[in-house]
């Protein structure tokens, strides 16, 4: 195994670290910190983001993991695959966990009772978990920039943990367990996804750090988490997760089905740092003009969950993405067009 060679970190734990960026996918470290020994369903792509969030943040890492289907999947008994200390906390809890545990290595660091050294906290959580029930509490932990810490939202766009009901982050139209279409009516859900990044960073100019990110896009999620936890004070990553049970298509397309979710325009990838916006990939690409968006119907029809969907609804959609791209003042962010 090759030996990973990390930069020295600087300062103790109220101090921010330094992790360089990795460029390109040769430079990733080897070594994992999230293993087998999951219960994940086949072609989880939340699966894939946990790995790439333990291999970015290295050894010395705490995750608290918001109950969740990935608390579920990760905690049968006697089994984990995680090789970093980990801890499950209450649905709604992301926020305060990661405050409460940034503030206990503190104190304990501070007494003289644990070594001085930068500690990664980082706490994850579903939509339903974060953009719902626990959103009051990141944006406390968020008002707390005394503490370092990373909260990351794993987005599949339902409450995926009770058998796929509606969430603030489930698309328009969606088949779920609590949404589903009749004969009466067609489009039992019409809110749109609720837009929680921009959200976020808006509500929160202390915050020096949000993202988005989708994990089939590895080396980008990689090095937004490396960057979430360096830079210093409280951040967040807002993560698309393709899920095969919740969004009913075949395991094997949960890669191309996150591209599609990026090249269609849906959902568009970008870090705000420091006030600052930068698109990225193809994101990036497609604000500059240098590539033309995918039509919707590419991404929505390789999806079951959309199989009720007719040329209206698909049209509905297009328009939609279409005036963010097109109208918005900020794709994907500010949804207000210019005056």
């Amino acid at each position: 195994m090759q030996e990973t060679k990390e930069p020295a970190t600087a300062g103790d734990f109220t101090s921010p670290q330094v992790l360089d960026p990795w460029t390109g996918i040769r430079k990733v470290a080897h070594e994992e910190y999230y293993t087998s020994g999951h219960r994940t369903c086949q072609g989880c792509e939340s699966a894939q983001l946990m790995r790439l969030l333990a291999k970015a943040a290295g050894p010395r890492t705490i995750v608290l993991g918001a109950t969740g289907c990935m608390y579920v999947a990760n905690t049968t008994y006697y089994t984990t695959p995680w090789v970093v200390p980990w801890m499950h906390t209450q649905l709604g809890s992301a926020g305060s966990a990661a405050t409460g545990t940034a503030a206990g290595l503190r104190a304990l660091m501070r007494k003289g009772k644990m070594e001085k050294e930068p500690i990664n906290v980082i706490a994850v959580c579903g939509d339903g978990g974060g953009a719902d029930m626990g959103l009051s509490a990141i944006s406390a932990a968020l008002q707390h920039t005394q503490y370092n810490l990373l909260i990351l939202m794993y987005d599949n766009e339902s409450y995926a943990n009770t058998d796929i009901q509606v969430s603030g982050s489930s698309p328009y139209g969606v088949n779920t367990s609590f949404s589903p279409p009749g004969k009466l009516h067609r489009i039992m859900h019409k809110q749109w996804k609720k837009n929680t990044a921009p959200m976020i960073a808006a509500g929160h100019p202390d915050c020096r750090y949000v993202a988005t990110v989708v994990s089939t896009n590895a080396v980008d999620t990689l090095n937004k988490v490396r960057r979430a936890l360096s830079i210093g004070g409280p951040t967040f990553i807002h993560s698309l997760n393709p899920c095969p049970k919740g969004w009913d298509y075949d395991p094997k397309y949960s890669h191309e089905i996150g591209e599609l979710a990026v090249e269609t325009g849906i959902w568009p990838l970008y870090e705000i740092e420091d006030r600052k916006l930068k698109m990225y990939g193809k994101s990036q690409h497609i604000a500059s003009g240098a590539v033309k968006r995918k039509p919707v119907n590419e991404y929505l029809l390789r999806q079951g969950r959309f199989a009720h969907f007719k040329e209206e609804d698909i049209a509905l959609v297009q328009a939609r993405t279409d005036e963010m791209w097109e109208q918005w003042a900020l794709p994907g962010v500010i949804a207000f067009a210019k005056a």
